[in-house]
């Protein structure tokens, strides 16, 4: 890529204004980026919502940012499970109860490169189920609560998206002829952002505000790999994680908290934001070099429609 517009360093949290009384959504945000991105925007003056799957470690997560940041840090915790619509039903429904407005969604949280097929609750391939089929649905149900503080989406997406088949295996979403760790996670990751620039679309369509941006953390040194991945990607990633080609879990929530929180008038909807170094793994926060097939309008429109009727949501717009 050409300059970066955020200087030589790139994009880092001391660029964040004021961002005291907003409220941020995460899910996925006990561990991780999602944890990161959490720390940044309390340690700014934020609210945060975490959407976490385990209770027992979104309670431990609170308890250290409490510790840190002292008790009167606004920070709180709501069940969710994406690996089921119905979870994601009702911790929608406990969001619009008791969270009066959402300046930024950010859809962090993913499971990677499961070794063998699984399945949702609901019979979706678990990668592309919680990736992309749960976000899309807690995306349409609280759309509305966005748009009425003018707020954003933000999509963390991967490097993954390229890595794979570079389209949609509308055939055998489940993949069942042909599963495979990778590509499968791959699979799922394009889709979310294909979701994501899709979205942008029909936003601008309706006339509505809400903004949608995309970005993606890296290589970084989460728990990702270790809590789904096989063996092999395991002992891979953690002797990886010892070498440069691996940054921080902070440095990986960079990228989603700059599109939570930085001027609109410097991001474009339409660019893809994350590490500038090398492979785009690593380096300076900025625009990166986005694949063409990630905004192929056919392949996403179709992808929108499976959507709506795999989760049975009918987005309003």
């Amino acid at each position: 890529m050409s300059m970066n517009k955020f200087g030589k360093q790139g994009w880092t949290p001391d660029r964040i204004e004021d961002v005291q009384g907003k409220t941020y959504l995460i899910t996925g945000a006990n561990t991780g980026a999602g944890f990161q991105a959490a720390r940044i925007l309390l340690e700014k003056g934020a609210e945060v919502v975490m959407l976490n799957r385990n209770k027992e470690k979104s309670r431990e997560a609170i308890v250290e940012l409490e510790k840190e940041f002292g008790p009167s840090t606004k920070i709180s915790f709501i069940e969710m499970d994406l690996s089921e619509l119905d979870s994601v039903r009702k911790a929608a429904g406990e969001v619009l109860k008791t969270v009066p407005k959402i300046d930024a969604l950010i859809c962090n949280a993913a499971i990677a490169q499961v070794p063998k097929q699984t399945f949702t609750k609901d019979g979706f391939e678990s990668q592309l189920g919680v990736n992309h089929y749960g976000h899309f649905l807690l995306c349409g149900l609280l759309f509305e609560r966005i748009e009425e503080s003018n707020g954003r989406i933000v999509v963390v997406g991967s490097e993954g998206y390229k890595m794979g088949i570079k389209t949609i295996q509308f055939d055998d979403m489940n993949w069942d002829k042909n599963y495979h760790p990778m590509n499968t996670y791959c699979h799922s990751k394009l889709a979310q952002m294909m979701f994501a620039y899709e979205l942008q679309d029909r936003i601008k369509a309706a006339n509505k505000n809400t903004k949608v941006y995309v970005c993606h953390p890296g290589s970084s040194a989460t728990s990702l790999i270790k809590n789904s991945g096989g063996l092999r990607d395991r002992i891979i990633f953690g002797l990886m994680s010892m070498t440069p080609l691996v940054q921080s879990a902070e440095k990986g929530a960079y990228p989603e908290v700059m599109c939570a929180t930085e001027a609109e008038e410097n991001l474009n909807q339409k660019a893809y934001y994350g590490p500038t170094g090398r492979m785009q793994w690593t380096g300076p926060v900025g625009e990166c070099k986005l694949e063409p097939h990630a905004q192929d309008k056919t392949v996403a429109a179709k992808l929108w429609e499976v959507s709506e009727n795999e989760t049975n949501y009918e987005w309003n717009l």
